[in-house]
């Protein structure tokens, strides 16, 4: 006879051992044992002996993998390609955002002052409509003079810049064209270059 210990039973009677009628292994032992019930084979789980084989790839599968394989270049030449113009997308997004904060709120007088800017610009066009050059030159200038006398130390800022970007073109298109024009004369061998 063997004697189970543990939870058997639920509640205040799973303290309490309780005998279980069982059949010995060799037969020998009529002597009362205490078994623990994780012992028994009836609260075991037999090891699993079975391997996983990997199935067949159907005609669907195939289609798939084929379609994968001629999609991938196209797949990353989308992802570059949107990975350059996401930063753009956002800075233009940004500003966006910004115009619209400033035009809910914008400073004193703002509203007047570009109005009397539009209005130049208009002036320009009625004025130049003679010619396509003054169509360009006209409107453009007479905004630019309106609104550097609202505007003037920003317009003495970018006239700075501006003027000193023109130099460097100036001086870079400048030695292109000397380089074009005049051929490099490089010094003969064997003659001194120093004498005057």
């Amino acid at each position: 006879m063997l004697k189970v210990t543990g939870s058997t039973m639920p509640g205040a009677l799973s303290l309490l051992p309780v005998t279980v009628y069982a059949a010995g292994g060799d037969g020998e032992n009529d002597a009362t044992t205490l078994i623990h019930r994780d012992q028994l084979s009836l609260y075991t789980a037999p090891q699993p002996k079975s391997q996983y084989v990997e199935p067949e790839a159907g005609q669907l599968e195939d289609t798939v993998a084929t379609l994968r394989k001629f999609i991938e270049p196209y797949k990353d030449w989308c992802r570059g390609t949107y990975g350059q113009i996401k930063p753009k997308v956002q800075s233009v997004v940004r500003y966006g955002n910004d115009t619209y904060n400033f035009l809910n709120n914008p400073p004193k007088d703002f509203y007047p002052r570009a109005g009397v800017i539009a209005f130049t610009g208009a002036l320009g066009l009625f004025l130049g409509r003679s010619s396509r050059i003054k169509r360009l030159i006209y409107p453009a200038g007479l905004m630019t003079v309106s609104t550097s006398l609202y505007y003037p130390e920003q317009a003495v800022g970018i006239a700075k810049s501006t003027g000193d970007s023109a130099y460097e073109r100036a001086v870079q298109t400048y030695a292109a064209v000397e380089k074009m024009l005049r051929p490099d004369t490089k010094p003969e061998k064997g003659k001194d270059s120093t004498k005057h």
